[in-house]
């Protein structure tokens, strides 16, 4: 973490002190794509272009917290259905349910969760019933 800027020192002068030091102690030599130019500036302008590259690179999504549980438990749902044994229908529930529980005690950022665990039992009634059909 860098330090506070000392008071009487513009934010300039302590920025470009900072940027000063780093190079001379090279933290800025063989970053990765050093001299090569800048990806996403041929096409049409995007203001947003390098979030998305990131975004992208990181396979990261753009949604809240809140949804991408709601994702993770719809998938869990389906992953359950699919299960080959009773012990991994138990196991798949019990992750998701662990995180739902989690989350709705330390809220998550984003739209209303409107979820609750699994009824672990019940999903594994149903996947006994679909095993004899």
């Amino acid at each position: 973490m860098t330090e506070r800027k000392p008071a009487g020192l513009s934010f300039e002068s302590w920025i470009d002190r900072q940027i000063r030091e780093a190079q001379d102690r090279g933290e800025f030599d063989n970053l990765p794509g050093a001299g090569k130019p800048l990806g996403g500036l041929s096409g049409a302008h995007d203001e947003l272009w390098w979030v998305k590259e990131k975004l992208r690179r990181e396979e990261g999504t753009a949604l809240p917290p809140t949804l991408l549980l709601r994702k993770e438990a719809a998938a869990a749902r389906e992953a359950a259905g699919r299960a080959s044994s009773e012990a991994e229908v138990r196991r798949i529930l019990g992750e998701v349910n662990e995180r739902i529980s989690d989350a709705i005690r330390k809220p998550l950022s984003g739209p209303p969760l409107n979820l609750m665990p699994f009824d672990v039992e019940h999903v594994v009634e149903q996947w006994r019933e679909q095993r004899q059909h």
